[in-house]
């Protein structure tokens, strides 16, 4: 399962175990430092589609790489991995990468190393990386906005929240 479904799941089993609402704190971004506390339905929070994101991503003419979305596995790798830089980010690309596609044929990329699919990464251009950068940017994730009004300003804002660690951050 990817990411988003799982944390959507832990969310709806945390709603009917625990309760319906969460309280957190949120900073309201007209000051950057008022802190206002505010009650969230849980069953308001979706997983948010971004309009236009799809798994294939075309590198050039003769290219085209489908992706997947991270598994749990990659993820707690990610979040808890002495490993950073470059390599990591690549490790994590590829471990999304689903198939190479050119002019003759498709690959599987369970069938590559981690060494061929880095070297595939290394041989990218930045605007073709940054393809595959703007795919987990745009990819679904927990999403909900609210209402904050500052107590010292009066000021409204809108506040984004997304991912599962900022309702219960």
């Amino acid at each position: 399962m990817a990411t988003f479904d799982i944390e959507f799941v832990f969310l709806q089993i945390r709603t009917k175990s625990v309760g319906e609402t969460v309280t957190v704190n949120i900073t309201c971004p007209d000051d950057n430092e008022t802190q206002v506390e505010v009650d969230i339905p849980l069953d308001d929070i979706k997983v948010r589609k971004t309009r236009g994101h799809k798994p294939e991503i075309k590198l050039d003419d003769n290219v085209i790489i489908t992706m997947k979305y991270p598994s749990l596995d990659t993820f707690v790798e990610m979040n808890f991995s002495e490993e950073q830089g470059v390599e990591q980010v690549f490790k994590m690309a590829a471990s999304c990468l689903k198939t190479i596609a050119d002019t003759e044929q498709v690959y599987d990329c369970a069938d590559s190393t981690q060494d061929e699919l880095n070297e595939f990464f290394e041989s990218l251009t930045s605007s073709q990386f940054k393809l595959i950068q703007e795919f987990f940017e745009t990819m679904p994730k927990l999403a909900y906005t609210l209402k904050v009004t500052n107590p010292n300003t009066g000021v409204e804002s809108d506040v984004e929240l997304e991912g599962l660690a900022s309702f219960f951050a």
